[in-house]
């Protein structure tokens, strides 16, 4: 409204850049915002509004959906007992139980527990088309407009209101001038009365009933004027109360004077509407409980998301989130580190990388599937929260895991995806041929039952490649030796393993880099191992040892081909975090223990 009063050809989509859209009592989120758009400039629209909801992990490999806020007018206990019919009728499966956990605060907690292997998103798209979970609200925004009815736009329905407030305003001024006028007026003729006292009262002792027409035609007072001096208390007379009324006559001076301005000036009354509106916003206003998202086939206006590299943190459970780069600063080795991410008790971090908000993240889970988000797709979140549970942001299937991420750019031509698997299988695929926007995921490679996918790095196609396992082997082979092969072909061999052996980690290394391979070892061991150790041999051999596992050390949990430039951060079991640069940590032979990079006692493991 107060855009509408400062600027006279202000348009519905300036106006819409500030009323957001509807905001319901409930919360709940809206999908899209074409709906929206078409009621505030046609008048008429539908808004789809859906509950909003969670997927969380649960113990033995199940799920559960939880409600958080619904549709404006669902009844609660009415959906529960719609979802109990659906399942009964078999109309929906996979829902164990549903049970409403809301406390007494009206905080609204609706769990839907899955059976194992059950796909939450599929589970929650019928809930959406079968229940009150999504609703939509036809929206008609009409008015008495000179006192006939009519569709009105945004802007129009502004206009209106700032009329209607104009109004207002000039006619609630225009009773307070007629009211002070009147007091005044009364004020006067009593201020007259006690500047005459003696002959007022000389006036009404010697009448016998015309006291009142004698005063008004001596001192040419008002029948009202008049009525007022004799009904006058004796009190009035003392000096307290004359300095009482000539005060009460002054401010009565100054007020009538106001609001005579104020009938006289539009901008005195547009004054009035934006000091009032803004009063109420301050008594009135809260915070937004409805959110606005996306609807599917929407794009965001990616200008609109600033550009900026960030750290991004994923769970072995699966929470992810999105922090700044520079929320961990750089400390010496052998610290204790900072409380990085707030963990489940039995959770812990496995996967954290830098990106920009405007890169494309590729997910790639242990059973071969790709998938995709934009960086700013991922919530943020601060440094001790735990994050989101990746399960509400791609449509993983039960007992499916992200296992690696690679953030892009573009998919350029020339560029290749190099995957390794446990079982120490290895392949190369054109990076085009992983574009696409699949919402249920891409078959990124064929598997065996028994093997998953643990490593995918970019690559041109011209690099060596190393592979290590856990117990401390490594081989090292020219990336030519895997030939080109297509998107859901499984691979060949890459390493031979030993017994109880399985591949940790897989690096490609850069011709003619000077780079060192780090290796961290689950108690806190680390090394810098240079390239030149690592004979280059034919892929499928059993490797060299890279690393002297001792129970002091433990086994490997993962490598990495450093320059010395970096910052490393490790991260234990129990969520403490450190950040150290590469430099600082020890240049080793191969078959060494490595230095104490990171403190893990109490039994915590990196």
């Amino acid at each position: 409204a107060i855009m509408v009063i400062d600027k006279d050809d202000v348009t519905n989509e300036e106006l819409m850049e500030v009323v957001k859209g509807p905001d319901f009592p409930t919360g709940a989120m809206i999908l899209g915002k074409e709906g929206i758009k078409e009621a505030y400039t046609t008048g008429r629209g539908k808004i789809t509004v859906r509950a909003e909801t969670e997927i969380e992990e649960m113990s033995g490999n199940r799920q559960r959906i939880i409600v958080s806020s619904l549709p404006y007018q669902v009844n609660k206990a009415n959906l529960i007992i719609k979802i109990d019919e659906l399942v009964k009728e078999k109309k929906i499966e996979g829902i164990s139980e549903v049970r409403d956990e809301s406390d007494r605060n009206e905080r609204v907690r609706i769990v839907i527990e899955l059976k194992r292997d059950a796909r939450p998103q599929v589970i929650l798209n019928q809930l959406f088309k079968h229940t009150q979970m999504q609703d939509t609200f036809g929206v008609i925004m009409l008015a008495l407009v000179n006192g006939e009815p009519k569709i009105l736009t945004l802007k129009e329905c502004l206009d209106e209101y700032v009329k209607h407030r104009r109004e207002v305003i000039l006619r609630r001024t225009k009773f307070d001038l007629e009211k002070a006028e009147a007091r005044a007026h009364i004020l006067e003729g009593l201020l007259k009365a006690i500047d005459n006292i003696d002959e007022v009262i000389q006036i009404i002792r010697s009448s016998y009933d015309d006291a009142k027409e004698r005063l008004m035609e001596r001192f040419d007072l008002s029948d009202i004027q008049a009525q007022a001096i004799l009904d006058m208390q004796l009190k009035r007379l003392s000096g307290l109360q004359r300095e009482k009324l000539e005060d009460e006559y002054a401010e009565l001076m100054k007020l009538i004077a106001y609001y005579k301005e104020i009938l006289a000036s539009e901008t005195l009354v547009f004054d009035i509407i934006k000091t009032e509106l803004l009063e109420i916003r301050e008594k009135f206003g809260d915070d937004r409980l409805t959110k606005i998202a996306a609807a599917e086939g929407e794009l965001e206006d990616e200008d609109l998301i600033k550009e900026e590299q960030c750290v991004i943190a994923l769970t072995h459970f699966g929470y992810i989130k999105r922090m700044p780069v520079d929320t961990y600063k750089s400390q010496r080795r052998g610290g204790k580190g900072i409380t990085g991410i707030a963990t489940r008790e039995d959770d812990f971090v496995k996967e954290i990388f830098s990106a920009s908000t405007h890169d494309t993240i590729l997910f790639f889970s242990n059973k071969g599937k790709m998938y995709r988000l934009r960086g700013y797709e991922i919530p943020e979140a601060g440094r001790t929260a735990k994050g989101t549970a990746i399960v509400n942001l791609l449509n993983l299937e039960g007992g499916e895991k992200i296992s690696a991420i690679i953030p892009i750019q573009n998919f350029a031509e020339g560029k290749h995806l190099l995957m390794a698997t446990k079982n120490g299988l290895i392949k190369k695929t054109p990076l085009v041929e992983y574009d696409s926007n699949r919402r249920t995921g891409l078959m990124g490679i064929t598997l065996k039952e028994d093997d998953e996918l643990i490593d995918v790095r970019m690559t041109d196609g011209e690099d060596n490649v190393v592979l290590v396992t856990r117990k401390g082997m490594s081989i090292t082979f020219d990336e030519k030796d895997v030939r080109p092969v297509g998107r859901t072909a499984q691979g060949v061999i890459g390493m031979r393993l030993d017994d109880n052996d399985y591949i940790v980690g897989m690096e490609p290394i850069i011709a003619g880099s000077k780079a060192t391979l780090l290796a961290i070892t689950e108690n806190g061991f680390g090394k810098r191992t240079e390239l030149d150790e690592y004979r280059v041999q034919n892929r499928g051999g059993r490797g060299v040892i890279t690393y002297k596992i001792t129970p002091k050390t433990g086994e490997i949990v993962g490598i990495k081909i450093v320059s010395g430039t970096e910052d490393v951060i490790l991260i234990t079991d129990t969520g403490t975090i450190i950040r150290l640069n590469s430099s600082e940590i020890s240049v080793l032979g191969r078959s060494t223990q490595g230095v104490t990079l990171m403190r893990t006692n109490d039994g915590k493991v990196v």
